[in-house]
């Protein structure tokens, strides 16, 4: 399987795999175009305890059954403190890739055109229907665990 990438930039770079086996793909900040935006051909700032929607300048078609997941690069997440928000690509989304990053460090990070930002992933999906119903039993018969979480289990 291919993944159908188009580049709305043309300095936008192509996701890639570092390894042949990695499950993820790299994605690279690239800015937008035109006046009035904070993205436009410069470095992005973001202060500790800051973030927003980083550009890729990528439109990727997602196949049907599959979603695209955006992840942390491990070593970006750890040396600069910058981590993704909740980010899952449907296959119905045709707009511009847009990964959500947060400064979780103390200091300002500075993002230069063409690095590294996240990794994309693509994951198969099974979609199901909805059912209410009237009693609260959703699996029938009381289970072992109950209604047991957030550290139910213990702290070690």
């Amino acid at each position: 399987m291919k993944l159908k990438v188009f580049r709305l930039r043309e300095k936008a770079k192509l996701p890639v795999r570092a390894h042949s086996t990695d499950a993820g793909m790299d994605l690279f900040y690239c800015p937008l175009k035109g006046e009035p935006n904070p993205f436009n051909d410069h470095n992005i700032s973001f202060g500790p305890g800051h973030g927003g929607l980083v550009p890729t300048g990528l439109k990727i078609g997602v196949p049907a059954g599959y979603m695209l997941e955006i992840k942390n690069k491990s070593g970006i997440a750890l040396k600069q403190r910058l981590v993704v928000g909740a980010c899952v690509i449907d296959s119905g989304y045709d707009g511009e890739i847009f990964v959500n990053l947060n400064n979780i460090g103390s200091t300002v990070r500075e993002i230069i055109p063409g690095q590294k930002i996240a990794q994309a992933v693509l994951i198969p999906i099974k979609t199901c229907g909805i059912e209410e119903i009237e009693v609260d039993k959703v699996y029938g018969a009381a289970t072992a665990r109950g209604e047991g979480g957030f550290g139910s289990t213990g702290d070690f």
